[in-house]
């Protein structure tokens, strides 16, 4: 396996691009360790699937490198990478047994039949394929070609990365969830360097050690799951990562706090000493699951916020209250045992939670 390094990497489909809005992909430099299970997440047409083609070399960027193991490859064709890449739609043949479909990979390289045998059984054993080893590819369902697909693109040990896009499209969703536990434990065991293009932000929390969430042709932040949720760098990491999104209010900031229509909500010393710096259009989130809703009873002090309490959806396990001061509206999501009664109610916003973005940038 290897580490793939994007170096200064940017491209355009237009022969002459005069500016950043004809780039399908911004000037971009990240490296992605050797072994790591990666997800390129963001919305149709912020770049993935671009930024995928050109690590497969069924690209070539307009500017920049691609470094495998700090191998130039950016001018190589896709098979002088040993890559293995698996496609949204199956690509399989209908002719072949299941078993012939998974080894074609290793035979057409010239393996000994005895680890042929070996590998495909290891490999349909962890996808749960050994009892349609005989079968036809032809007879099954989209479903059971996508495996398939999946498995001729794990079958092999000797490749650089295994890169999926949108593999789990036409899966059934029950299985898109056992498949993608599936890959996970693969990746556990065998430690290929994956990349994993999908729009869908479960399938990409769920999958990998670290995502790389994309929007407008950039990558706007390289993190674990945690971080992302945690600490969003950008305002669409915020809106894009969590159900429901981040809230985000237009603020100004004085003496020491941020003020949003006139109620006054605390920062910590650290950000203000980093607002000094910042510029630009200021917004503060915070995420509804670490805003604080009480009662109307409560004592509102010098960190309460009184608002109107608008609306309250009962999801089960959780309810998510909407509520408003001024011309702000949030939603705080609380644990189904919480009660919530009357119109009224106060607000509070941990400081270690609380946000503040300069222009869409985490000022921190």
């Amino acid at each position: 396996m290897a580490r793939i390094d994007l170096k200064n990497l940017a491209h355009s489909y237009f022969p002459d691009p005069r500016g950043d809005d004809d780039y399908a992909l911004r000037r971009m430099e990240h490296v992605w360790e050797d072994g790591g299970a990666y997800a390129l997440l963001g919305p149709s047409g912020c770049g993935k699937t671009t930024l995928l083609n050109i690590i497969s070399g069924l690209l070539t960027p307009s500017h920049g490198q691609v470094l495998f193991d700090g191998k130039d490859v950016t001018g190589l064709a896709p098979e002088q990478r040993n890559i293995a890449q698996v496609f949204q739609f199956p690509v399989i043949y209908d002719t072949m047994t299941v078993f012939d479909n998974l080894a074609f990979p290793l035979r057409n390289r010239g393996i000994a039949e005895t680890q042929v045998k070996s590998r495909v059984h290891e490999i349909a054993g962890m996808l749960d394929l050994t009892g349609k080893l005989k079968q036809k590819a032809r007879g099954l369902g989209a479903d059971e070609k996508q495996t398939i697909s999946l498995g001729r693109g794990l079958v092999r040990d000797d490749v650089s990365a295994i890169l999926f896009d949108e593999p789990l499209t036409v899966i059934d969703p029950h299985l898109k969830w056992v498949l993608r536990r599936k890959l996970k434990e693969i990746h556990n065991k065998l430690r290929p360097t994956m990349v994993y293009v999908t729009h869908d932000q479960i399938e990409a929390l769920t999958f990998a050690d670290k995502v790389v969430v994309m929007y407008g042709g950039k990558v706007v932040q390289l993190g674990t799951p945690q971080e992302l949720f945690e600490n969003p760098a950008h305002t669409f990491v915020g809106y894009f990562i969590g159900s429901p999104g981040m809230n985000f209010m237009p603020c100004n900031i004085d003496a020491g706090a941020a003020w949003v229509d006139g109620q006054r909500i605390a920062l910590s010393d650290t950000q203000m000493t980093a607002l000094g710096k910042a510029t630009g259009k200021l917004e503060l989130g915070i995420r509804p699951e670490f805003v604080r809703l009480e009662g109307e009873t409560a004592v509102v002090g010098d960190d309460g916020i009184p608002v109107n309490i608008v609306k309250v959806e009962d999801l089960g396990q959780f309810k998510i209250a909407t509520t408003r001061f001024g011309n702000a509206e949030l939603k705080v999501k609380v644990g189904e045992d919480q009660q919530i009664s009357g119109q009224n109610g106060i607000l509070r916003f941990p400081q270690q939670w609380t946000k503040i973005y300069a222009d869409s940038q985490l000022v921190a």
